[in-house]
């Protein structure tokens, strides 16, 4: 990141948070549970994330050029590289929306030099956790573009590939949280656990995601993360995926692909309770995200079916608001019991919710 030549203020950090509320409701109330200076430091280093998933995601881009823009913005990460953020954006301008048409991810790569020069003025032992996950996202990006750069879009082959995508896309940012938050004095047998387990939670947020949004990932960003081998056991095309003749047999490969979420319940949970609340961590940061997997897997249980259409699954405001409520307040909750209660029914709809 050298050659910075922005100068960050209140105003930029201010504009960050804002950019958080707009690309994911998820993270947003992760941000917003946190202490500082967690909240300050998650909140970059996911923007720092997501200017590299929009590029990666565009279907305008071609693979080519994609490819190209992630390894540019790579060596923008690099501390020890020359290339500077101005020429990512300068690379990446033919890209960007007008900014009347611009949505709210968009913006975060245009406004990519605000997001570097806040970020690098943060602490060198903040710096030094958040870079090398962000780089290696990136870079796992870049490679599963070029691998499907003849397909018209990613298409995951098989168990193995679903995995290693996940891995990528959100097991990065657990070892990043888990870098975090190890900082410091910390016992050696609980670092360990964390790390042992950092990746299972990221990877049970990342294949509740595949599970839930196919129809958009296929018709918007034309990309299938619903394995092949899997849909061709229903005797499915990739390509015909949200047909509606084959609905049914493709709502199998939801389910399965949910299933596979589920197995990474039981680790996720544990990277939960060790994790330490110190350096502005909350249990409830987490928490959220982890309940809001579990309301949602229900729901996908329920009616896998829907992930196939416009309809999508999704679980309801009211239960996300009960949700927090509950992780937020002062008194102490059980995250196991709470876990129990949200995976049998929405959990604004149970008595008493936790009680």
């Amino acid at each position: 990141m050298s050659g910075q030549r922005y100068t960050p203020d209140e105003a930029d950090m201010e504009w960050c948070r804002e950019a958080v509320q707009g690309v994911s409701r998820t993270f947003a109330l992760t941000v917003d549970v946190l202490n500082e200076p967690m909240a300050t430091h998650i909140c970059l280093g996911y923007l720092l994330c997501r200017v590299a998933d929009t590029v990666e995601d565009s279907g305008r881009i071609p693979p080519a050029e994609q490819t190209a823009l992630l390894q540019t913005y790579n060596d923008v990460l690099n501390p020890d590289d020359p290339t500077t953020i101005e020429q990512f954006r300068t690379n990446v301008d033919e890209w960007v929306p007008p900014e009347d048409e611009r949505n709210d991810d968009w913006d975060v790569v245009a406004e990519s030099p605000t997001v570097l020069a806040t970020f690098a003025q943060q602490p060198a032992d903040v710096r030094a956790a958040i870079v090398p996950p962000v780089r290696e996202l990136v870079d796992g990006m870049a490679m599963f573009v070029d691998r499907h750069a003849d397909d018209g879009g990613l298409r995951i082959g098989d168990r193995d590939e679903l995995e290693e995508y996940c891995y990528y896309a959100a097991g990065t940012v657990g070892n990043l949280i888990t870098n975090l938050l190890t900082r410091g004095d910390l016992a050696e047998e609980r670092v360990t656990q964390l790390y042992d387990t950092a990746e299972e939670f990221g990877l049970l947020l990342q294949l509740v995601n595949v599970s839930k949004d196919v129809y958009d990932d296929y018709t918007e960003e034309n990309n299938i993360y619903l394995p092949g081998e899997w849909l061709a056991d229903e005797g499915v095309s990739q390509t015909a995926i949200v047909d509606p003749e084959n609905n049914k047999r493709a709502a199998k490969v939801v389910e399965r692909t949910a299933d596979h979420a589920r197995s990474f319940l039981d680790d996720a949970q544990s990277y939960l309770e060790t994790m330490p609340l110190q350096h502005g961590n909350t249990k409830a940061a987490w928490g959220i995200p982890f309940l809001l997997a579990v309301g949602t897997l229900r729901e996908l249980q329920s009616r896998p079916e829907d992930a196939l259409t416009q309809k999508g699954v999704k679980i309801t405001r009211k239960e996300v608001f009960a949700v927090v409520s509950t992780m937020s307040a002062e008194a102490p909750v059980s995250l196991p019991r709470l876990r129990e209660i949200i995976a049998m029914e929405p959990f604004h709809r149970t008595t008493g919710n936790a009680e």
